[in-house]
């Protein structure tokens, strides 16, 4: 036979938590013996095993007392239930655990997996932060807006970014950020980018190129993210579109328009 103290430390529980349990109802409460205490059996050290395990478990004392008086079918069906209510539980919080995680990985909140990747690839290769930031938001909503396509998207722009013409361009694209619209570099950026565009169209088609299929209000949206944080691009398509493409976000092959006469050139 126990004693209250001796059944507490034996079941797990406080000696106030045994007598909430008795004034609740759910723990029979033993007459006290010849010396003035009350003892417990070993039914009592099962009752309250089953009674803490389930009130841990998260189920309302109401609910632990109608389940203790339950048969066996009802309570092994009971437990049955609580017991997908948890798994469920422990997947829902190993979600939250996951995007807890992510919070102190920046990008990896708001984005795919494969970008994240991405974005870390061009980090690795030298591209200046503003023009990977100026990537990373165009990502954002274009995942958000078709989110199914951002896997197919995502295998090109990493077959893309293999190409040295175009990493050469990024880089350079780098160097260039915080010239004016003026500078040299900028027309040698769109030639070269220009070339590398007819090439690609030319190699794999125009659809190549240009495989969005995005709203106009996105394409708009996207278009603005990239010139607020990379200000030369806004140059960029100026000069593209002398060379027979424009767009940003877009990218479209248009006839080349003339370019304008370089101050002091002889015209041809």
């Amino acid at each position: 036979m126990l004693t209250i103290g001796e059944l507490a430390s034996y079941a797990g529980v406080t000696v106030r938590a045994v007598r909430h349990y008795h004034a609740k109802g759910l723990l029979p409460e033993p007459e006290r013996d010849h010396s003035g205490y009350r003892r417990y059996d070993a039914g009592a050290v099962v009752e309250l095993i089953k009674i803490r395990t389930l009130a841990e478990a998260g189920v309302p004392l109401a609910r632990v007392r109608e389940l203790l008086r339950a048969g066996e079918e009802e309570f092994a069906a009971a437990v049955a239930d609580i017991d997908r209510r948890l798994r469920a539980e422990i997947r829902e919080r190993q979600r939250h655990r996951e995007r807890i995680a992510r919070l102190a990985s920046g990008d990896g909140l708001a984005l795919p997996v494969e970008v994240v990747e991405y974005l870390d690839r061009l980090r690795a290769l030298g591209v200046d932060e503003r023009i990977v930031r100026a990537e990373r938001d165009g990502w954002i909503p274009l995942a958000a807006h078709s989110p199914a396509r951002v896997p197919a998207w995502m295998a090109r722009k990493r077959e893309q970014i293999e190409d040295p013409r175009l990493v050469d361009f990024y880089l350079t694209l780098s160097q260039a950020l915080d010239r004016a619209d003026d500078d040299p570099r900028l027309v040698e950026l769109a030639d070269r980018l220009a070339a590398y565009l007819t090439d690609m169209a030319d190699e794999r088609g125009e659809d190549y190129v240009d495989d969005t299929e995005m709203a106009s209000p996105l394409v708009t949206l996207m278009d603005r993210l990239a010139f607020d944080t990379v200000p030369p691009a806004r140059r960029l398509i100026e000069l593209l579109g002398q060379r027979g493409w424009t767009g940003w976000t877009k990218l479209v092959r248009v006839a080349p328009r003339c370019r304008p006469i370089s101050r002091g050139a002889a015209p041809r």
